[in-house]
């Protein structure tokens, strides 16, 4: 923990003085009253692993990425792709593969060189290097030749984009894909300078001073991915549409302990922060209350990469998924909005292109509390297994909210399943999500929030060689169905429809992931600030029309 935040905590009311050490931060200190700045002080749960839009692949990397970049297009405050590095939407042919993009020519970076084709050629190709190691390739595999090269079969340089001059794009796809424009808004799919990554190496993007910007705001005070508490968005001068951004800044702390958090806004050191459990309780009735509904699951990933790992039997999957009472998790222990999951697929993502009936609620109730089924599945399942007991460790966020339910999960699933023992391992974010890399873990409590408003933002993952595919789930049934969404019935959107509904069913059936809650936020958030725009899909923040009344 970084000293420089002692300065800020100072101010905090004596009745915390046990959570001091884990509060803000003095660097953004001055940023409140007293100032003529314009300055929203956010409070984060977690470190941001990376600033890198190639590897990044979690929450907080991707609002920071938002923010401080641009792509072709950017979500509008409707979260519907807009021109935005695009000097107007693309051209798109007939058949849906080839897309026709002219640049705006008032773009450019914060060293003032101009943003170009090339820039995009580049970053697209980083990403998809197997070279590079990002886990988020496998969203370019819509663009011709991604996949075979990012397996290794082929060269970058024939990735299906390319520069027709300094500002025209030419992207050629596989097949037609209904999400694209939702894609180009990605930040996975930003622009990125070859000479600044050239020339930091593999210190590019590990902080502010190593990397150049073209969105809204720059990173600023950023010290290194994964350990840094603090950081700021600054107005970037140099965006074309800077008389739109009214903030001067955007200061960032990472809080862990909600009740710190609370502090901190009631002494009016923060303007916006996340409540958990019974603050989001106490707090709701407050003006400054509210609610934010992603579509994001929580789930369990049992690790079933080895083939004596006792998580590839079924049994025991249903058995811990039955055990669960997920509505007491969501009253009683969350207690700030979230809702009980029908499935993997989070509902309000989608709706059925012919009825508009919910995917969620048309793919079926599979997730469902039963302590008999429970206990039936789990003796099913030490018969099969050779077994009289089990020891079991989630692997956790080290957030109160996630020792919160870690402590309710452990008292469950071993108060219903005799003789399973459960330990928790609560970790910082980055830790868990290296550890989940690498498969050091034997039941991780892993989240998704939809890339995109389609629902193989969630069913793609799970897939036998998706990347983000961390605890090895594998069915070639469901493979199949997933591909023939993608290929075969591309272009059929019932047919698509159907392929993705019957995937879900044959995840939730074998519960390859064990489906926790669809998540919502409670936060309090100052009334003087205005149009903070929140996506449910995506990159969850853009802070580009955000300002403060006077």
């Amino acid at each position: 923990m970084k000293l420089k935040k002692s300065a800020l905590l100072g101010l905090i009311t004596v009745s915390s003085i046990a959570l001091v050490a884990c509060g803000g931060n003095a660097k953004n200190a001055d940023s409140g009253s007293g100032s003529d700045e314009k300055v929203f002080r956010f409070i984060e749960r977690q470190e941001m692993p990376s600033a890198d839009p190639s590897l990044a692949t979690d929450e907080v990397s991707f609002v920071a990425l938002n923010n401080v970049y641009e792509g072709i297009y950017r979500l509008d405050k409707e979260s519907k792709p807009q021109p935005a590095g695009a000097a107007e939407m693309a051209e798109v042919s007939e058949d849906g593969l080839t897309y026709k993009i002219k640049l705006r020519e008032d773009a450019k970076w914060t060293d003032d060189k101009p943003v170009t084709a090339a820039d995009y050629v580049y970053g697209w190709q980083r990403t998809v290097d197997p070279a590079t190691g990002s886990e988020y390739a496998y969203m370019f595999n819509s663009v011709k030749n991604a996949e075979k090269i990012s397996k290794g079969e082929m060269k970058k340089e024939e990735l299906g984009i390319k520069a027709i001059g300094d500002y025209e794009l030419e992207i050629n796809l596989e097949k037609a894909t209904p999400y694209f424009d939702y894609l180009l808004a990605f930040p996975s799919f930003l622009p990125q300078r070859q000479d600044i990554a050239e020339k930091y190496g593999k210190d590019y993007t590990t902080a502010s001073d190593k990397a150049v910007y073209n969105g809204p705001f720059t990173l600023t005070d950023f010290d290194g991915p994964g350990t840094d508490t603090s950081w700021s968005y600054t107005k970037n001068n140099k965006y074309w549409d800077k008389d739109t951004v009214k903030l001067d800044k955007v200061a960032i702390d990472v809080v862990k302990e909600a009740p710190t958090s609370l502090n901190l806004f009631q002494d009016g050191q923060a303007d916006e922060v996340p409540l958990s459990g019974e603050l989001a309780q106490q707090m709701k009735n407050e003006p400054d209350y509210i609610v934010l509904k992603g579509a994001s699951t929580f789930y369990l990933e049992p690790n079933q990469r080895e083939e004596s790992s006792p998580y590839r039997n079924v049994n025991l999957r249903k058995a811990i998924s039955y055990a669960i009472d997920r509505k007491a998790l969501v009253d009683q222990i969350l207690a700030n909005g979230s809702a009980v999951p029908i499935g993997l697929v989070p509902e309000g993502l989608a709706v059925n292109p012919k009825t508009d009936e919910d995917f969620a609620k048309e793919s079926g109730d599979e997730v469902v509390y039963d302590v008999d089924k429970a206990k039936e599945s789990w003796k099913k399942a030490k018969d099969e297994l050779g077994i009289s007991t089990l020891s079991v460790d989630l692997l956790i966020d080290d957030t109160d909210n996630a020792k919160k339910m870690a402590e309710y999960l452990q008292g469950s699933l071993s108060d219903t399943l005799d003789g399973l023992k459960v330990s928790v391992s609560p970790v910082p974010f980055s830790v868990r999500l290296d550890r989940s890399n690498k498969g050091d873990f034997q039941i991780a409590v892993s989240a998704w929030g939809a890339d995109y408003a389609d629902p193989s933002s969630f069913l793609d993952l799970f897939t036998t060689n998706n990347s983000y595919n961390r605890g090895h789930y594998s069915n070639p049934e469901y493979d199949k169905l997933v591909d023939a969404a993608s290929t075969t019935n591309a272009n059929n959107p019932e047919a698509r429809w159907q392929d993705m509904l019957d995937a879900e069913k044959v995840i939730m059936g074998d519960m390859g992931v064990i489906p926790l809650y669809q998540k919502a936020e409670a936060h309090l958030r100052s009334e003087k600030v205005k149009d903070v725009v929140y996506h449910s899909t995506g990159a969850k923040y853009d802070f580009k029309w955000t300002y403060i009344e006077d």
